[in-house]
């Protein structure tokens, strides 16, 4: 076991920073009995030394402090590690406090005296989510980015419109790896030559303002054959991160609400999330309805806590840049498993997308997977293709 690891299964290593030396050891002593290691500072730049000096999974600091308060050691923090989860701790809590706080990224802003079972376990989450940064940024590392465009921008107008004319949904069966149903995800697909693929369709859609148009006609094209067919399981919906804030999605009206417990809002890792307003409480509005929430295309998006602190998801998807060949690569076998431990300790389900083979249906089923998809056990058609299971 290495030194940034506690004796316990999610624990990790924590920096305890704090200027009252009481407090700080009375937090230190109880983390510690949960296993993890800590290491305390008694102000900021005693808190920059022992981070220069080695990684932790997660900082837990005062905010009143002399020199270098916590907000200025967080700011100072996210100047070379943007993953690295910090949790605030507050004797005088203000409005602008907690919204620089938000601003620079803290995990949790607290407030004194903190109740001890709910730091325990912030600070039990914060260091699963440091570790699930650092092999998301690991996963970029081995699979590159995401570079796609739209069309040509003159006609792309025009374009849009045939394109639109003929979209419709394509069903892909999720299979839980027992071999059971779990659902199916509802696909964007069309015949237009002009813009062949999702990415297009979406791209043209956002330079022209027409994202709203194009998410409430691809929901209600999915909605109604899932409706009519309860067997099938979950429906997972794909969303541009903007159409959370749809307000048609909570309309009393949309074909979507009205199956809302079988459904599950996928938002993709490969678009930020910044600058989209209160992302939290709309995911928390968005299941007080009845939807479940899921992050797509984890390992080939953006590497920060964004999407997984704010969102929260019940279901994360693993990029099929990951699963291509996992039974032949160690880096990936690695990547895997650890992504759908930490998924486990965190209560998410996790999927691996783009199953082709029966051996990488095997590996990750043995790392730990929950549930798959991909052209091995069917390609997407119209509703609902039979899963065709390996013996």
């Amino acid at each position: 076991m290495s030194k940034s690891e506690g004796d316990r299964p999610g624990s990790g290593r924590i920096l305890v920073v704090d200027d009252e030396a009481a407090l700080r050891r009375s937090v230190a002593r109880a983390l510690s009995n949960d296993g993890h290691v800590t290491v305390e500072a008694e102000d900021g730049a005693a808190a920059l030394a022992a981070i220069a000096e080695a990684p932790f999974d997660a900082v837990l600091t005062d905010i009143s402090m002399p020199h270098l308060n916590g907000i200025q050691l967080l700011r100072a923090i996210r100047e070379s590690d943007l993953d690295v989860p910090v949790v605030l701790l507050t004797g005088l809590p203000t409005v602008e406090t907690a919204m620089t706080a938000i601003e620079y990224g803290a995990l949790e802003y607290m407030t004194k005296p903190a109740d001890l079972a709910r730091l325990r376990a912030t600070m039990r989450r914060a260091v699963q989510l440091g570790r699930l940064a650092r092999s998301k940024r690991a996963a970029l590392a081995e699979t590159g980015g995401d570079a796609r465009g739209a069309g040509d921008r003159a006609g792309l107008e025009a374009m849009f419109e045939r394109a639109m004319s003929t979209v419709w949904s394509a069903f892909q069966p999720l299979v839980r790896v027992d071999g059971t149903p779990y659902g199916h995800e509802a696909l964007l697909r069309s015949p237009d030559p002009d813009l062949p693929h999702p990415g297009a369709m979406l791209d043209a859609a956002e330079r022209l303002g027409r994202l709203d148009h194009l998410g409430r006609h691809m929901r209600a094209l999915s909605a109604a054959p899932v409706a009519a067919a309860p067997e099938c399981g979950l429906l997972f919906v794909n969303l541009h991160p903007r159409d959370l804030f749809d307000p048609e999605l909570l309309n009393d009206a949309s074909p979507l609400l009205a199956i809302a417990s079988r459904v599950v809002l996928e938002s993709t890792e490969r678009a930020s999330l910044d600058r989209l307003g209160d992302v939290k409480k709309r995911g928390a509005e968005l299941r007080e309805r009845g939807f479940r929430l899921a992050i797509d295309d984890l390992g080939a998006g953006y590497a920060g806590l964004t999407a997984f602190a704010t969102l929260e998801p019940e279901v994360a998807k693993l990029d099929m840049s990951l699963i291509r060949d996992v039974d032949k690569s160690a880096t990936k076998q690695k990547l895997v498993a650890s992504m759908a431990s930490l998924c486990r300790d965190l209560g998410i389900v996790c999927v691996a997308e783009g199953i082709e083979t029966v051996s990488e249906l095997r590996a990750v089923t043995e790392f730990g997977c929950d549930v798959v998809q991909g052209y091995l056990l069917a390609k997407p058609g119209a509703a609902f293709p039979t899963v065709v299971w390996p013996r």
